[in-house]
């Protein structure tokens, strides 16, 4: 499968850009409607490149070298070798030269649009403030449970795992650990039939909606040091350990403050810089249609 464009060089470099960034494959692994979706997307993206470096403001912009070899580096890298970089160029009828010029071309694409950002306004304390205080759901941090747990898995096609003697065995495991929870991680490395035995049943800190919902409703009713009773899943049996409890919370404003300024600001950019091309595009639209009026 290719992508065709005679003697455009352009559009094979882009496609193999999309194919890696958007679909995490080769270009010749795309699907038809992958490929159909990346035309559709190379075409627009192409228009709008070609518009913003007509415009007045691309003039006076000047992308140096060394930038263009970062940018360079930072793709040869995603690549095991440079053997294998050479191949997917191959592959793509592309050559490093062309490829440098490419990416010349998209950098000064986002100089363009980092210029005409220069004159906007700072994101104030107050508009972070204000932004905070309508916002305060998004910045509320769930609870976390760190726990372990123990699985033994239920399979009729095995003496040992039928459901009668999975629960006898885990039963038997629950008893042990009343006694000695803190034993829990080592019980884990030795009976459960999950693979994270290896790390004694350790599931991490966990939030509400991660597990199973049998194991869900009774981990978030557990307390700090807790063993639950025998648990049913999908899966089998289990028993869990809460290792420790965080409480849901609210972050407070000088936690998030720099970030959320960051994020409004980026935010603003990219709103200006959406309405600067829309407008950049309708012009030219306008312009080409009186030169064929």
């Amino acid at each position: 499968m290719s992508f065709e464009h005679p003697g455009d060089g352009d559009s094979r470099y882009y496609l193999l850009k999309i194919a890696h960034e958007r679909f995490g494959c080769a270009p010749g692994e795309l699907s038809e409607e992958q490929l159909q979706q990346a035309e559709r997307i190379i075409g627009r993206q192409k228009h709008i490149e070609d518009a913003v470096l007509r415009c007045p403001d691309a003039a006076g912009v000047v992308i140096p070298a060394s930038q263009v070899e970062e940018a360079w580096t930072q793709i040869a890298n995603r690549y095991e070798s440079a053997e294998a970089l050479q191949q997917a160029l191959d592959a793509q009828g592309l050559e490093a030269v062309g490829m440098r010029a490419m990416l010349a071309r998209e950098l000064k694409v986002q100089a363009v649009l980092d210029c005409i950002c220069a004159g906007l306004p700072e994101i104030s304390d107050t508009d972070v403030s204000l932004y905070y205080f309508n916002h305060a759901e998004q910045f509320k941090v769930p609870a976390r449970h760190k726990a372990r747990h123990i699985l033994v898995t239920i399979n009729e096609d095995f003496p040992e795992n039928t459901r009668e003697a999975a629960r006898t065995r885990i039963e038997a495991i629950l008893k042990r650990l009343r006694g000695k929870p803190e034993r829990f991680a080592e019980q884990a490395t030795k009976h459960s039939e999950c693979p994270t035995a290896m790390q004694g049943g350790l599931l991490g800190e966990v939030v509400p909606g991660t597990l199973y919902p049998e194991l869900d409703a009774c981990l978030f009713q557990m307390a700090q040091g807790e063993l639950s009773p025998v648990l049913e899943s999908p899966i089998g049996f289990h028993v869990l350990f809460c290792e420790s409890v965080s409480p849901a919370r609210q972050l407070t404003l000088e936690e998030i403050l720099p970030r959320l300024r960051d994020r409004l600001q980026l935010r603003q950019r990219k709103a200006y810089q959406r309405k600067w091309l829309e407008s950049l595009l309708q012009q030219n639209a306008t312009l080409e249609n009186l030169a064929h009026g």
